[in-house]
This record gives C-alpha cells, sequence and structure tokens, in this order.
C-alpha cells in the first residue's frame, strides 16, 4: 500500500522508509528543487523499469541521474573536462541536468542511452541528504508521460497511485520550470532550456552562444 510522509514533521522517519523502499526494488515520489520526481534505485534494472512502467514510457527515453555531491560525477563518467567543472561549480546544486558519457564500467541499465549518462545534483537539502542514503537514483518528474508534471504530491498520487511505494511530501513545489538540460558529449549544445537560460550557461561556457 502507497504511504504518504510529511518531510517536515519528521523527515528521518520519511528517508527510513524511502529507503527501506528502494532497497526493495521500488518507487518513491520526491522533492527536489524543480517539480516532484518519481525515483528508483539506478542500479537496479528491475527498479528503472518499474520507474519506466508506472509513467507509461518507453526505454527510449531513459531518465536521468540524481546524485547528492559533485564529486559523485567523477563515479559516473572517466571524461571529466574542464567545462563540466566549470558549468557543476556555477549551477549545482541546481536546476542544471548534464548529459556526459557514460564511466567505461558503470553498471547501470537505465534504459536505451547508448554511451551516455544524464546527471543532475538537486538543489534541495532533504533530496540531497535522502540521496546520501540511497546512493544515485533514477528520477524523471512524477507523472504519467503526456500529463502535467506534479508540483504536490496529491498530484503525483493522483497520477502515478500504488505504482509507488512511498511518496515523500515537501509541500508544493516552489518552481514549475524543469531544469535545464545540456548535452556535453560533443560540442556543447542546449537539448531543454528550463530555469537555466542559454545566456547564463553562455557567461561560463562561451561555446553556448556559438552556431
Amino acid at each position: 500500500m502507497a504511504r504518504v510522509w510529511d518531510i517536515t514533521s519528521d523527515p528521518g522517519a520519511a528517508i527510513e522508509a524511502a529507503v527501506t523502499a528502494i532497497l526493495n526494488g521500488e518507487c518513491i515520489v520526491l522533492p527536489t528543487d524543480t517539480i516532484y520526481g518519481i525515483g528508483a534505485d539506478a542500479a537496479s534494472p528491475d527498479a528503472v523499469q518499474r520507474l519506466l512502467d508506472a509513467k507509461e514510457r518507453g526505454r527510449d527515453m531513459p531518465p536521468p541521474v540524481l546524485v547528492a555531491e559533485v564529486a559523485m560525477l567523477r563515479a559516473l563518467t572517466d571524461e571529466v573536462t574542464d567545462e563540466m567543472l566549470a558549468l557543476a561549480e556555477a549551477f549545482w546544486p541546481g536546476a542544471l541536468t548534464m548529459v556526459v558519457p557514460a564511466h567505461q564500467h558503470l553498471n547501470m541499465d537505465l534504459g536505451d542511452r547508448g554511451r551516455t549518462i544524464a546527471v543532475r545534483v538537486p538543489d534541495h537539502d532533504f533530496t540531497r541528504e535522502l540521496l546520501r542514503s540511497t546512493g544515485p537514483l533514477a528520477v524523471s518528474s512524477a507523472n504519467v508521460s503526456g500529463q502535467p508534471a506534479a508540483t504536490t504530491v496529491a498530484t503525483a498520487k493522483q497520477q502515478l497511485g500504488k505504482r509507488v511505494r512511498v511518496y515523500l511530501d515537501g509541500g508544493e513545489a516552489s518552481e514549475s520550470a524543469p531544469s535545464t538540460i545540456i548535452d556535453l558529449t560533443g560540442s556543447p549544445r542546449v537539448l531543454r532550456e528550463g530555469r537555466i537560460s542559454r545566456e547564463e550557461l553562455t557567461a561560463v561556457v562561451p561555446a553556448f552562444g556559438e552556431g
């Protein structure tokens, strides 16, 4: 049975419940600094498939991975560049998702991601504390594909229902704009402009202003 936990009244119990669900290969809904997300153990192919099934989403749209610290970037890619580090310093924690070359020994089946992985450090204290307990989580917006993104737990629960074991309620999302997604596997390019603008990116990495 799905259960809602208020992260403000008892954050410790909420994290414990979420960690238990993740260890059991189940999905959770969690607050982020943008919208609510549905999360699963990034290292478990079965758990990631449950996430995709819950969203009614195909493997052609693999979810990004949320991590607690910038230092975790080196565990996901063995091609850390000066551009990546500059962008991480400028915008992490924050609403920037970077698509980077996946580490050659990375054991994460997130879908048809090829040799890349999308990664972000969220600017949300509770969620980063949760990530320190769970490790990297595959996280996508907490909604059925094609439906509006959830900015409250109630909206997420209405769409996802019993497909999610634990709902972590952090109140209404303060920002409905999604993260900006950039591709750093070749020449830097913007895949989706969200809360962080192209102009802000260009101020850090001028190549974003080319073309």
